[in-house]
């Protein structure tokens, strides 16, 4: 069964993904690759994707990631019914009370004018 994966690059602290359609047993570095669908750069959050190809693959039955999947239906590429996106975390904050934001505002001293 194929999948489609983001393969890591780039060097150390700057990361650079390839999409690409991969046997879903094999691992996304042992660089054997079906084809190479685009590339994705996280830091700019650009990416180049072949959206024919993709869709080609999809529609014949290539498993896609979950961060794949979103990048995909970002691009406009469209996603087979049996795709499911994950729907989007609520983020909660720990100790939101010591925020600074949170913290009541101190009033600040007026500068007192001397008088000569």
């Amino acid at each position: 069964m194929l999948s489609i994966r983001m393969q890591r690059t780039g060097r150390k602290g700057h990361a650079m993904f390839r999409l690409v359609v991969q046997e879903s047993r094999l691992t996304p570095t042992s660089g054997k690759v079906v084809f190479a669908l685009g590339s994705y750069d996280p830091h700019a959050k650009v990416a180049s994707i072949d959206k024919e190809k993709a869709a080609f693959y999809l529609s014949n039955g290539a498993q896609p990631s979950e961060r794949v999947a979103r990048l995909l239906k970002n691009e406009g590429v469209e996603l087979p019914s049996w795709v499911k996106i994950a729907s989007e975390k609520k983020r909660t904050t720990r100790h939101a009370e010591k925020l600074r934001k949170n913290q009541p505002k101190a009033e600040t001293p007026v500068a007192e004018e001397a008088t000569a």
